[in-house]
């Protein structure tokens, strides 16, 4: 054998070796393309960070398609390293697919025979968390679940919103606030208490420094502030008493509905009938709650009306809703259960009678006839609401330790808040005012 042939030996080996590669890039980018996250309640380990993967995902300028009611509402985007290693590190469960089965899935969930659909998911949500600046993550159901899930976010109050911050954000969530200057109608149990007293001072200095004679003025503002930022085409979420007392301070208006012990003067005569309900976002024709001593903004709260309902049978119903047709409420209705078990706060539930024919129910407690989380759409923008305080602290009280959610990374009332975080991210469509 001369030289010739050596090398042309070596030349056929390369090629071969050169071949093997190419065969087996090939197989990986037909048979490993994809990473679907599955949301079901069989296989995903980590709900809640899940999202934060997604999220994540977002972040670094990767597309992600989102597949209403197939496993749960699972998540697809393409397959690399970096993100099967982050999946890996935040302890969430993932599927590597091929181009083959990644087509047959989205085949199948095109079909018409199937109530589910792809929505994609096309930018991380800025987002801002409207609460006091001394407040702890665990304060607030929606702080935990962010930090829980590893989702960025900014915190906002009275100033920012006043100097219209709101328009860097796309997501605005509200701290369980009270808008009437009430000071959350604490006053009855607790307006010995030192943190009530600091509160009720910190509150008055605030709105002194911003120009305002009364704590009401300035949160009205603010809620005026918030309003037009929804209208605009901003995202809004709020819980508990942020929800009620919201609309409460729009309808009531020019109209002073505090008594003394709140802002020094008497509240305006018969200011019931001074209510103007077409300013509201949700509710309308409801009776507020005028006895300063009670712990109830207005007739909207269900609270004292769930006697009958026991907390081993507190459970709510999450609707069903056409992923083609009404991808929307269907998104912000993903879950691996469609029964998700109650908690309570100073706002629980909602009197359904007293909801705008305009606002969507999307869960409802069926024996006691409440809604407990709504949707709606102002102007350009969205607005959610979901009643009560923590998911995964049935009654929490003041003072009562903070959920650890690493016990609950499964929680489907959780999952509820975190559809309302990616919700902005979906690639839009034009909505009627």
């Amino acid at each position: 054998m001369d030289l010739n042939d050596n090398v042309l030996d070596g030349f056929q080996f390369l090629k071969k070796r050169l071949l093997v590669l190419l065969i087996f890039l090939s197989f990986n980018t037909a048979f490993a393309s994809y990473i679907l996250i599955p949301m079901d309640a069989e296989t995903q380990q980590d709900h809640l960070k899940a999202y934060g993967i997604t999220y994540w995902v977002l972040q670094k300028n990767e597309k992600v398609k989102w597949l209403l009611n197939y496993r749960g509402g699972a998540f697809l985007f393409p397959d690399t390293e970096i993100i099967r290693k982050e999946c890996q590190i935040r302890g969430v469960s993932f599927e590597v697919l091929s181009d083959s089965k990644t087509e047959s899935i989205l085949e199948e969930i095109s079909s018409p025979s199937k109530n589910q659909e792809s929505v994609i998911l096309e930018k991380a949500p800025k987002i801002a968390v409207y609460s006091p600046k001394g407040n702890q993550p665990w304060d607030d159901a929606v702080t935990m679940v962010l930090t829980y899930a590893e989702i960025p976010y900014d915190v906002v109050y009275d100033r920012e919103v006043m100097e219209d911050k709101l328009l860097l954000y796309d997501w605005l969530h509200l701290h369980h606030e009270d808008f009437t200057g009430q000071y959350g109608k604490f006053y009855g149990a607790y307006r010995a208490m030192p943190w009530y007293i600091e509160e009720k001072k910190a509150a008055e200095a605030l709105a002194t420094d911003l120009g305002y004679e009364k704590v009401s003025q300035e949160k009205l503002d603010v809620a005026l502030k918030i309003k037009n930022y929804v209208v605009g085409g901003g995202f809004m979420f709020a819980m508990c008493s942020a929800t009620d007392s919201f609309d409460i301070a729009l309808a009531a208006e020019g109209t002073d509905i505090c008594e003394p012990m709140f802002d020094g003067d008497p509240a305006a005569p018969n200011y019931q009938a001074q209510l103007d309900f077409s300013k509201t976002f949700a509710f309308q024709d409801f009776i507020l709650e005028r006895n300063p001593l009670t712990y109830e903004f207005s007739s909207i709260d269900m609270t004292a009306k769930r006697r009958s309902v026991k907390r081993e049978t507190d459970y709510f119903t999450l609707m069903e809703f056409s992923a083609k047709w009404d991808p929307v409420p269907t998104m912000l209705c993903q879950n691996h259960t469609a029964l998700v078990k109650g908690f309570m706060g100073q706002t629980t539930a909602y009197d359904p009678t007293l909801i705008r024919p305009t606002v969507l129910v999307m869960a409802e407690n069926k024996v006691n006839g409440e809604a407990r989380y709504i949707h709606g759409i102002k102007g350009k923008g969205f607005f959610t609401f979901y009643g009560g305080h923590d998911p995964e602290d049935y009654q929490h009280r003041v003072g009562d330790p903070k959920t650890e959610l690493a016990l609950h990374p499964n929680s489907p009332g959780y999952r509820l808040i975190l559809n309302n975080v990616l919700f902005p991210a979906a690639k839009k469509k034009k909505q009627k005012t």
